[in-house]
């Protein structure tokens, strides 16, 4: 469905960000898109989704393909009613508005509105507490339900890929393992293809198909969640074990270095 050929971004034409960066994402799938902070993740959600250009950033190399066009030209206006939708970093929610104005507004570029109001519905199916919250100004929701509240805006939209940066961030546990679990059901019930940004590997590894790691702005792993899971370099900088699979400590480790295969 989508495919990033050899990208390069470069912000306030200095910076240069991604570098030569290459993935693929099928149909109806979940990939995972892994690394640290600053590695580049959330510039390639923004050069797929078309919000570089507000950041001064700029797709200066290479192509992105969804659906047999390139559209690393086109404005985040057209790429949404082609059928990408990013839910962004820290929810971002008309925190002024309700939370089914906050719906509405993920509907707005459709046209057919008793489809859209069937759709509510099953948003309301998805997350519950939206539903007993639906008149509720949406800045005064917990951070799980603005998460939810961002998640089933962007369902409003019925989009055929939606990429999801950080969706964990700042939640409790058990509340991330719900949405994972949601994130799931979704992907498998309505065939919706996920591209998952995320910094808990060992979440994003149980849900995804297949998954890449990146650091700094290149792909430097990928493969299926149980081989990266079993890869040595994985298990300790990512999953946080050692050799023999207990959970290693950190608070005596100021850095390591990364195999230099990585960085090839």
């Amino acid at each position: 469905m989508l495919s990033l050929n050899n990208i390069e971004v470069i912000y306030n034409d200095v910076i240069l960000v991604l570098k030569g960066m290459s993935m693929a994402v099928p149909q109806g799938k979940i990939v995972a898109l892994l690394g640290s902070n600053g590695a580049g993740k959330s510039t390639t959600l923004k050069a797929i989704s078309g919000l570089l250009k507000p950041e001064d950033g700029e797709v200066t190399d290479g192509s992105i393909v969804f659906e047999d066009t390139e559209i690393q030209d086109l404005d985040a206006a057209d790429i949404v009613r082609r059928g990408i939708f990013q839910v962004m970093e820290g929810r971002r929610v008309f925190e002024h508005l309700s939370t089914e104005e906050n719906l509405i507004a993920g509907g707005y570029t459709r046209k057919d509105r008793q489809a859209a109001k069937r759709d509510m519905q099953q948003v309301y199916e998805y997350f519950p507490r939206l539903a007993d919250r639906r008149h509720q100004t949406a800045g005064y929701l917990s951070g799980g339900e603005q998460q939810m509240l961002a998640i089933g805006r962007a369902l409003m939209a019925r989009p055929q890929l939606i990429m999801l940066d950080e969706p964990s961030l700042g939640l409790a546990p058990l509340l991330v393992r719900e949405i994972f679990g949601i994130i799931q059901r979704i992907n498998e019930e309505q065939g919706t293809t996920i591209l998952l940004v995320e910094q808990n590997a060992r979440l994003a590894l149980d849900v995804a198909d297949y998954a890449y790691i990146m650091e700094n702005g290149r792909i430097v792993l990928d493969g299926t969640p149980q081989t990266l899971k079993d890869n040595a370099d994985v298990r300790e900088f990512y999953l946080g074990l050692n050799e023999v699979g207990a959970r290693k400590s950190y608070r005596d480790v100021k850095h390591y270095k990364r195999r230099k295969r990585w960085l090839s």
